[in-house]
């Protein structure tokens, strides 16, 4: 981390004849921070590079291994006995983007005393996190493109077309961008970057327990009570609507419901703990 904190410096004020400073707008203040978060992703490949890995893992293993077996269990013209290469695109792009955050640069920033310089312009505090989610939305929608790619070239195709793939990316980079309030919540109340590559743990239940091999309908007891209850089980039928069963506009909202419940929580967890970080030091 070898950015100055100083370069903030010339674009928060100008000096007009009589001293006065002018306050710079809320969007520069974010365009300040997002710029160097994106280019700290640019000089480190190799944390995107594992994004790639296990969404590619996940769906040849998934399709390879279970695609013949679920075709002809399930029933004869549900979505997953027609393509389950295509029900399984879904299962990857959320593996893909979920936990992607600069989340680990907000870390090294505050163990050099970075961030303790930036709290020390009249930067606006709340874009410290804004700006970094825009970095996250960057990387989100590359790695969301690459798997949708990826579908694409194993025959997935979007029965909602072009507009339908559009609204598939959307949430996908919403679910990213809500669920990254969680690592910077752990960056900010720990400061230590082993517990912010922990925090995509944290992910694994919300995975699992949900329709990510089979359809809801089909699952059964305890674990068909528990993915009514979680938030990915509404992500992965909403995106699963748009691919085969077209505009569902219910099916979407509550897709959409799940993304903004969760960033409701997660965003109060970063905020109160970026608060707590700049009032404790």
């Amino acid at each position: 981390m070898t950015d100055r904190a100083i370069d903030i410096a010339p674009d928060r004020a100008s000096t007009a004849g009589g001293g006065l400073t002018r306050r710079v707008s809320f969007l520069t203040d974010i365009a300040t921070i997002s710029r160097r978060a994106i280019r700290s992703v640019m000089r480190e490949p190799e944390f995107v590079i594992p994004a790639l890995i296990i969404p590619v893992f996940f769906f040849v293993v998934n399709t390879g291994a279970l695609e013949s077996f679920v075709e002809g269990q399930a029933p004869a013209g549900s979505n997953v006995s027609l393509d389950y290469r295509g029900f399984q695109l879904p299962v990857a792009i959320i593996f893909a983007v979920t936990g992607i955050s600069r989340a680990s640069v907000l870390v090294i920033d505050i163990q050099s005393g970075y961030l303790d310089r930036m709290l020390v312009t009249p930067i606006r505090r709340t874009t410290l996190l804004f700006g970094l989610m825009v970095a996250d939305v960057v990387m989100a929608l590359g790695l969301a493109l690459f798997v949708v790619a990826m579908g694409l070239v194993f025959g997935v195709w979007f029965e909602t077309g072009v507009l339908g793939l559009l609204v598939f990316l959307l949430l996908s980079i919403a679910w990213s961008l809500a669920y990254s309030g969680i690592p910077y919540t752990v960056a900010l109340r720990t400061g230590n970057p082993a517990a912010v590559n922990s925090s995509f743990l944290i992910f694994f239940p919300f995975a699992f327990l949900t329709p990510s091999f089979l359809p809801r309908e089909l699952m059964s007891g305890w674990l068909r009570a528990v993915a009514g209850w979680n938030p990915v089980t509404y992500l992965l039928e909403a995106m699963r609507t748009i691919l085969f069963d077209g505009w569902n506009a219910a099916m979407i909202l509550k897709g959409a419901g799940a993304i903004a419940g969760l960033a409701v929580v997660t965003f109060f967890m970063a905020f109160r703990s970026l608060n707590r970080r700049v009032a404790t030091g």
